[in-house]
């Protein structure tokens, strides 16, 4: 045992351990994210139970979602016993008031396990699901109410109504969006011709006939969007029996999508999931973010650390490359060096507030004054926005990258850099030609650091661009295209928004990890982009890591 010891055998067993637990720990969470995740998108069955509630016997129609268990006391006994409360999603938002409801185990009169024959469930754009039976569709002033026909009409007119919504929301969001884009320019180039005395009768003319052809395509998408919304409040009403024997009439137009997950087999469920999961990925959120999709959010982050990539990588190179081959080593470059690495310790927040104050209220306002002057004082750039939020960003990774790459320029032996220049190339054409390229994978994995941070911190963008819902992306078919003064969603702070700010809690919980799940897919594949860059170039150029 002591020789065991002495040799350090048990770092190796310790060390070891803890790299074991680790990862457990790691693909723990993971594990636990994906599946709570991945059951946001599957059907879940629909239980009817009759409860003992104040005296009286009623109907709850819903989704068993969770349980808990804790010990009390028996009023009647006074001996503890185990009580077992049961999360039904009872929906029906518009009629309860609430969307879940606790249940204890001794109110149940009914088994845990009846389902609801053909039980459906409505989702609609506002007051969440509906649970219940489907009875009558009124659709074109006809009602029917065989139920042979009625699933297969009711199917048509939402898939109907979901076409003339896509029609409507493009051209809304896109064609007249663009129009209203273009209007805003004019009248920002007319406000700029005024200040320099240039508004002359010609360019009055000019602007003023480009507005006339603007408004003309603004009416004729007005009146396509008008007859659109005709045909969306003339697709007919369903009637649905919910819990209690009560019904409820529902628009088709408020109708998302609806399902019978009773009736479904493992195929269908399987088909649900897909289209449900594609949905999420693609659809706007709604109700206050706790419900519909993401893609804002996606598009939002995905773009702010690719523009945090391409603004952090020429500042950290270039001052690492200056440090380690032109610098002269002394006190200066110590404490250069140690307030780097110290940088790399201070809280997020702090670049936040330096970011705000310095980027958005003194870069951005001088930008303002010294270029968007007409547009005052409506800001351009003295807001928070994309281009702000990148930048912030670049300064929380910098410290990471300048080390990287530094290590990495460490590395290179200094023979080959003796060598070109005994080649007669000059030290900037060495160090561009020769060192860098064979210090590109310690750069790659300064990135993949970096970008791993930067796609996770919420605290400095909530100060620098990130709101809780953008009207626009930062990334349209607009020129130019990559719009850095507007504000964006990201991931991590959807995430933080449903999961402590929402007021529907159950509601929102299912929903927060699977953007949780969606926000570490995204950094894993974006690592996996630049550890595959990484490889090639390290196979290319035979450095060390």
């Amino acid at each position: 045992m002591k020789d065991w010891f002495n040799k350090g055998e048990h770092w190796i067993w310790m060390s070891s351990s803890m790299v074991s637990i680790s990862v457990v720990l790691v693909m723990g969470l993971i594990g636990m994210i994906a599946y709570k995740g991945a059951l946001h998108f599957w059907p879940h069955a629909v239980y009817e139970y009759q409860v003992q509630h104040n005296g009286q016997i009623e109907t709850v129609i819903g989704e068993l979602r969770d349980y808990k268990t804790r010990d009390i006391t028996d009023s009647q006994t006074g001996k503890e016993r185990e009580l077992t409360q049961y999360l039904i999603k009872i929906g029906n938002r518009d009629v309860y008031g609430i969307d879940f409801r606790w249940i204890n185990d001794s109110d149940f009169t009914s088994g845990m396990d009846t389902l609801s024959k053909n039980a459906i469930v409505i989702e609609r754009y506002e007051y969440g699901n509906v649970y219940g039976h489907l009875v009558s569709a009124n659709i074109g002033g006809q009602k029917i109410v065989d139920s042979d026909v009625l699933l297969d009409e009711f199917k048509k007119q939402v898939e109907q109504s979901s076409e003339t919504r896509d029609k409507i929301r493009s051209i809304e969001k896109y064609d007249i969006g663009a129009i209203n884009y273009a209007i805003e320019q004019l009248r920002f180039e007319e406000k700029k011709l005024r200040l320099k005395d240039a508004f002359t009768p010609e360019e009055a003319k000019r602007i003023e006939a480009e507005r006339a052809k603007l408004q003309a395509r603004f009416h004729e998408y007005q009146d396509q969007t008008a007859i659109l919304y005709k045909q969306l409040n003339a697709s007919g009403d369903v009637t649905v029996e919910i819990a209690g024997g009560k019904t409820l009439t529902i628009p088709i137009k408020k109708v998302v999508d609806f399902w019978l997950p009773n009736n479904m087999n493992l195929m269908e469920k399987l088909g649900f999931f897909g289209h449900t999961l594609g949905n999420f990925l693609l659809d706007d959120p709604r109700e206050a973010n706790t419900e519909g999709g993401i893609f804002p959010a996606m598009i939002g982050t995905i773009t702010m650390v690719l523009l945090m990539t391409i603004l952090v990588t020429p500042m950290g190179v270039i001052a690492a490359i200056y440090m380690r081959e032109y610098a002269k080593d002394g006190p200066l470059l110590r404490m250069v060096r140690i307030s780097i690495n110290n940088l790399a310790g201070v809280p997020s927040i702090v670049f936040g507030i330096f970011g705000l104050g310095f980027f958005v209220y003194i870069l951005g306002g001088s930008i303002d004054e010294l270029f968007y002057g007409y547009a005052l004082p409506s800001p351009t750039f003295g807001t928070p926005g994309l281009l702000w939020a990148a930048l912030t960003m670049a300064l929380l990774t910098l410290p990471v990258v300048i080390v990287s790459t530094e290590e990495g320029l460490s590395r290179i032996p200094r023979s080959l850099r003796e060598g070109g220049l005994a080649l007669g190339a000059t030290k900037s054409e060495t160090i561009m030609k020769i060192v860098l390229p064979m210090a590109t994978p310690a750069i790659m994995t300064g990135l993949i650091l970096a970008i791993a941070r930067a796609a996770g911190e919420v605290a400095p963008l909530m100060l620098v661009g990130v709101v809780k819902l953008a009207p626009e992306l930062p990334v349209d078919s607009i020129t130019p295209f990559v719009h850095l003064d507007r504000k964006f969603m990201h991931l991590g702070f959807h995430i933080y928004d449903v999961g402590f700010q929402s007021p529907n809690v159950e509601a929102s919980q299912p929903l927060v990890y699977a953007t949780s799940l969606l926000l570490v897919v995204i950094i894993v594949g974006l690592n996996l982009g630049a550890i595959t860059i990484r490889n090639r170039l390290r196979e290319k150029y035979k450095a060390l890591d």
